[in-house]
Order: C-alpha cells, then structure tokens, then sequence
C-alpha cells in the first residue's frame, strides 16, 4: 500500500478503518499491477479504473457508468444505492465478493470509454 493510499484510511474514522482497509485489498487482489495514487482526493487504481472513498455512513466505488450500468440489477436486488458512476456500500453492509466482481469488469473493460 502507498504512502497516499495509508494516510487515506488513516485519516477515516477509526471505526471504518477496518472495512476501507479490506475494500483496498479486495481491489488491489484483482488489479495487483496497477499503480496505486490519489485522484479527484480518492484513492485510484490504474488510469482511473475504479476509486473508493470513505463517507460517514458509506464507503462510495467509483466504477464509472459503464460498471455501474452493468451491475445495477443485482445493486437493486441487494439494497445498495447507486447513482451514474458511484455505488454506495454502508458501512456494517459491505459486500467484498461485490466489489471483487465490480473490480475485475472495470480491469476487463479498461479503456472503453472510463478515463
């Protein structure tokens, strides 16, 4: 883990360290070789294939609208709020085999159209 990507979660609310810590390492298992920096204030994997970011009652995944468009079904079945290009995970509700899935559509679909 980076630096930048450490002071992210340490700077969190010390109750959600723990879950943005296996957010980080759900993603970084699917996408090993991607750089690892700090975007638009968000940790960002690659060339912006996906973020997370921590909020008080949630941890937002930035997949972009195509992932988002591509997961919506099973985001509805399961409760879980999502707009154009975030996803909403509460906190105490994250779903890590989710986000693993999410994760390695974005890795497949890299370059088609998410910058």
């Amino acid at each position: 883990m980076t630096e930048e990507f450490q002071a992210y979660i340490s700077q969190a609310d010390e109750a959600h360290r723990p879950e943005l810590l296996e957010v980080y390492e759900v993603i970084r298992a699917v996408l090993p070789d991607e750089r690892e920096w700090i975007n638009w204030g968000m940790p960002t994997f690659g060339k912006n294939i996906i973020h997370f970011s921590a909020a008080k009652r949630h941890v937002g995944i930035y997949p972009g609208p195509e992932a988002v468009s591509e997961f919506s079904p099973v985001l509805d079945e399961r409760g879980f709020k999502h707009s154009k290009g975030a996803i909403q995970f509460p906190y105490g509700r994250i779903d890590l085999q989710l986000i693993a899935e999410i994760a390695r559509w974005c890795r497949d679909h890299a370059g088609s159209g998410k910058d």
